[in-house]
């Protein structure tokens, strides 16, 4: 952007308000201007506060995607002009009424004080973040209205999607979840994931937020021509993240898929019997048998809950269900080699055996759901939450996709979905298509499977891939490459779907670039507050001069 002329600023009112002739050996009115928060620590908090609660109703299952910013705008404004002390206390209120809501399905599942550990660690790797953006705000020098409007939102921007990243992979392999940028599958916004991926949306979404903040804070509306102006980096981006088209795949024929739902007793503390829930899974099965035409059967993450490869009557009834469609099954269970276990994804046909069956282990199990770390540390904790955790899983290392008789299929089992890399991984090794599988059955009642479903959906558009997201227990659907629902089964009910999905081939730029996006982006964060700290440190040592 062109600078403005400074008499221009000045006539639009941009000095935050009139300041006195600097008294010997002070800063500049400017720097003390710069380092006043921009409303009171009480006010602050209750902005943060305010801030995670809207932004936590831009998701699933209320979905409201605009809300997000004015709930991001909140946060930025309670950070503006706080110290390191007051950006961690604000980031730690933000982050709890952000988390603490948004992944209550935690406590359904394994009660209220993991749900309230992991807010507590969410919030606390939140804060981090907050201290880097209160930081870029006191640090960044604003000589003109574009260092003001693009470079400084594009720095707090930066940092915002660094925290997201850091969460993605820290501790025990991270947790990427409520993501600004996963806000927005249903938004106009999704199809920029295709060209960036969703750290690029979050980052597109936050510097928005930021350089609108910006503008206002700049008074700039009082000048017509100004405010014009000035609102042009802002406006702009939104213009062109709203008309950029998705990046198009290329057309390649049609698969058709089966997807069924059998609502068995999927969950962890399901009262059954070992083969209940294959049970289920053939009872809603059964008015396909006669269905032609299928080239996979796809049945979701726990589907068979005794191991066909061990169990030779399980074998049996999997080979005549795949002789009866005459088509593989794409099923899930868990096996064991040796002292490991794993979950695993298995492409089922009659006649396979445990020499040639195609496996994937699930590549991130859940910590403290499928596996516990540093066990003895935390069963010393809390015994008896521990103790219900039997096993530990193994991590998986196979490839994520399989050849369905010359249809490559990307896969991703439950949350593995949340994680770029792999996802990315499919689509780099050749997948036509993406099945996912999952078991929701512990989240019966709550918004995990919607915010999953709605993860799914943004792979779909990220990828350019059509996608079969099955569940146990809902909400199983099959996404366009789009990101359009094809076909759909409601929650906590039986049910089958049979679909002609597209196929399609060729890399998204999302997929090409990859880890580089956010990579280049936590560099950028990183050189930016260096360089501002650096000067601030020049500027202070100045102003004590005598």
């Amino acid at each position: 952007m062109t600078d403005l002329p400074a008499g221009a600023v000045r006539a639009a009112g941009a000095p935050d308000e009139p300041a006195p002739e600097p008294a010997p050996h002070t800063p500049s009115p400017g720097a003390s201007r710069r380092r006043r928060p921009f409303m009171p620590m009480s006010f602050a908090l209750l902005a943060a506060v305010a801030s995670g609660l809207i932004s936590d109703l831009a998701f699933p299952d209320i979905g409201v995607w605009p809300l997000i910013f004015p709930g991001v705008a909140l946060m930025l404004l309670a950070l503006i002009g706080r110290s390191v002390w007051g950006s961690v206390l604000v980031g730690v209120a933000g982050g709890l009424s952000f988390f603490l809501i948004h992944l209550a399905f935690v406590a359904r599942y394994l009660g209220p004080v993991p749900w309230v550990a992991l807010g507590v660690l969410e919030a606390l790797i939140f804060a981090f973040g907050a201290v880097g953006i209160a930081l870029a705000y006191r640090w960044m020098p604003r000589p003109t209205p574009a260092v003001r409007l693009i470079a400084l939102p594009a720095l707090v921007a930066a940092i915002w999607v660094t925290r997201e990243t850091i969460a993605g992979m820290f501790p025990y392999g991270g947790f990427p979840w409520g993501r600004v940028g996963l806000s927005q599958s249903e938004s106009p916004l999704a199809e920029l994931a295709s060209w960036i991926g969703v750290s690029g949306l979050s980052f597109v979404i936050v510097a928005i937020i930021a350089s609108a903040i910006e503008w206002a804070r700049m008074r700039a509306w009082r000048s017509l021509r100004v405010g014009a102006l000035s609102a042009m980096p802002a406006l702009g981006a939104l213009v062109v993240a709203l008309l950029i088209p998705q990046w198009a795949t290329t057309p390649a024929g049609s698969f058709t898929v089966a997807t069924v739902q059998g609502n068995g007793p999927a969950g962890y503390f399901d009262q059954r019997r070992p083969g209940d829930v294959l049970l289920a899974q053939l009872a809603a099965t059964a008015p396909l048998r006669e269905t032609k035409g299928i080239d996979v059967l796809v049945w979701p993450e726990g589907s068979v809950d005794i191991d066909p490869l061990r169990d030779a009557s399980v074998a049996r009834a999997l080979d005549s269900l795949s002789r009866q469609l005459d088509a593989p099954i794409l099923l899930n269970a868990i096996t064991n080699r040796g002292d490991e276990y794993f979950n695993t994804s298995m492409l089922w046909d009659d006649g396979t055996t445990a020499d040639t069956v195609p496996i994937y282990d699930k590549r991130n199990p859940v910590p403290f759901g499928e596996y516990v770390p540093n066990r003895d540390f935390f069963a010393a904790l809390a015994p008896e939450l521990i103790g219900m955790i039997g096993r530990d899983y193994t991590p998986g290392t196979n490839t994520p996709v399989f050849d369905i008789n010359g249809t490559l299929a990307g896969l991703a089992i439950c949350f593995d979905v949340i994680y770029d890399d792999l996802v990315w991984e499919g689509a780099r090794e050749g997948a036509q298509v993406f099945l996912f599988q999952t078991n929701n059955a512990d989240f019966r009642g709550t918004d995990e499977n919607q915010q999953q479903l709605a993860i799914a959906r943004m792979r779909a558009i990220e990828t350019g891939r059509s996608v079969v997201n099955s569940s146990t227990v809902g909400a199983s659907q099959v996404i366009a490459p789009d990101g359009s629902t094809l076909d759909a089964l409601a929650a906590d009910v039986a049910g089958s779907m049979v679909t002609e999905v597209e196929l399609r081939e060729g890399l998204t730029p999302a997929v090409v670039l990859g880890g580089w996006v956010p990579g280049v982006l936590a560099l950028g964060a990183l050189g930016g507050l260096l360089v501002g700290g650096l000067r601030a440190g020049v500027v202070a040592r100045r102003a004590k001069r005598p």
